[in-house]
C-alpha cells in the first residue's frame, strides 16, 4: 500500500515541483490530486514520501525545491486556497498556521536524513 501511495504521489505531482488539489475531489473523486499546489499540500506529499524512504528521489527534491523558491523572505509561504475540511461539501476551513508549520516541517525531515545541508 505505501509502494501504492508513492506511485500515486509521483504522479499527480505538478510540472511545478509542488503538489495541490482542490475541494472540488470531495465532489468529483476523479480530480483528486488536481488544483492550485500550495505549500502545506506540497509538505504533505513530501512528508509521505520522506517517510516511505524517498528522500533521495527527483519527486522529493522538486517539491524541496518548490517550497524553498516560494518561502517568502518573512520565512512564511502565501496560501489563500482552503486545505481543511470542516464538512465535505458544505464548508472547508483555512488553517492559517497549516502553510507555515507543514513546510518547515518538511524540510526539517529532509534535512534530517541528511539531503539537506
Amino acid at each position: 500500500m505505501v509502494r501504492q501511495g508513492v506511485k500515486w504521489l509521483n504522479e499527480v505531482q505538478q510540472a511545478s515541483g509542488g503538489w495541490g488539489e482542490s475541494c472540488h475531489s470531495y465532489d468529483d473523486p476523479a480530480t483528486a490530486g488536481q488544483g492550485p499546489t500550495t505549500a502545506s499540500q506540497t509538505a504533505w506529499a513530501l512528508l509521505g514520501l520522506i517517510a516511505a524512504g524517498e528522500a533521495d528521489s527527483e519527486s522529493v527534491r522538486a517539491g524541496i525545491q518548490f517550497l524553498v523558491e516560494r518561502q517568502l523572505p518573512d520565512g512564511n509561504w502565501h496560501e489563500d486556497e482552503f486545505t481543511g475540511t470542516g464538512f465535505p461539501k458544505v464548508f472547508y476551513l483555512r488553517y492559517h498556521l497549516y502553510r507555515l508549520y507543514f513546510p518547515l516541517m518538511a524540510l526539517a525531515r529532509f534535512r534530517n536524513v541528511g539531503c539537506l545541508t
